[in-house]
């Protein structure tokens, strides 16, 4: 029997409507996701990371004050002119090559700060009737491949909805989306059986946290519609996966790499370390600084 071909995903969303408050001062005119980790916005990792995974259009869920988001990724004609008139060649291709093509992104607006689940329910109409890859920009994830190259594997053999999973200490999981799981297809791909968002530690049914990265089908658009508020008032996508996951099958995706939380101070600074030390160009200049520092 020949195997099964599961429709191509080409799309991916990224909900980049969040006000950054926990980033304040810095984030009152930029956006968060145009932090730069080393010499990179946040948000342009996680476009790179799906590109890699051979997605071919760019879905931003924007709000008010998120224009630099849609300048970074338009074309900057003054800047790449003084490029090329001075000849330089290096950075006008690096310019070039962070730039997507024309008419492969999108950008739509979330008026109102109503929750992740509104904020992906905002795509609906430029994803349409097809699977799509959904990415959290914050949660900045370093491995090699990227996330979504690993993930994608996991969907030409399964399909299906795919949710990238972690594991952290027990007594955190009461921080996190939480999936119980089933039958295991290899070491690292499980059915879920069951999510629940922010659950008491002694009610846990896992520590494995949903990562921020999910592969969906469409049929999600359908259960936000009718999603009512759920934790913090706000239209919370786990909802809506659970009462898709009575109909179509999830799997759990354990993915091979380290997640840096960009919304966080913490993570943010540690995420600008381990780029800074793979960086050919920087680590065996930055690596002394770091001892000299460690030691101080």
């Amino acid at each position: 029997m020949a195997p099964k071909v599961h429709k191509k995903v080409r799309k991916v969303v990224f909900p980049v409507a969040g006000l950054g408050t926990r980033f304040l001062p810095a984030t009152k005119v930029i956006p968060k996701e145009m932090l730069t980790v080393v010499d990179k916005p946040v948000i342009q990792y996680a476009v790179e990371e799906a590109i890699e995974a051979g997605i071919e259009h760019f879905v931003f869920v924007t709000g008010r004050g998120k224009g630099a988001i849609e300048d970074h990724f338009d074309l900057a004609y003054e800047l790449e002119a003084t490029l090329k008139a001075r000849g330089k060649t290096a950075e006008f291709e690096m310019l070039k090559a962070s730039r997507p093509l024309a008419g492969t992104a999108s950008f739509v607006r979330q008026q109102e700060p109503l929750g992740l689940g509104h904020a992906v329910w905002c795509a609906r109409d430029i994803v349409g009737d097809e699977p799509f890859a959904l990415a959290l920009p914050d949660m900045l994830i370093h491995g090699k491949p990227g996330c979504f190259a690993q993930m994608m594997e996991v969907y030409e053999k399964h399909g299906g909805n795919i949710v990238a999973v972690e594991e952290v200490p027990h007594e955190h999981v009461n921080r996190y989306g939480i999936v119980a799981l089933g039958q295991n297809f290899d070491p690292a791909t499980h059915e879920i059986t069951g999510m629940v968002e922010k659950p008491k530690i002694e009610e846990a049914p896992s520590n494995l946290i949903i990562s921020g990265r999910y592969i969906l089908q469409p049929e999600i658009f359908t259960k936000l519609s009718t999603q009512k508020p759920g934790a913090g008032g706000e239209i919370q996508l786990t909802d809506s996966m659970i009462a898709l996951l009575a109909e179509q099958d999830f799997f759990a995706y354990r993915f091979a790499g380290t997640t840096y939380d960009c919304g966080d101070k913490i993570g943010y600074l540690a995420a600008n370390v381990a780029f800074a030390l793979d960086r050919p160009d920087i680590a065996p200049k930055f690596r002394p600084l770091l001892d000299k520092l460690a030691q101080s």
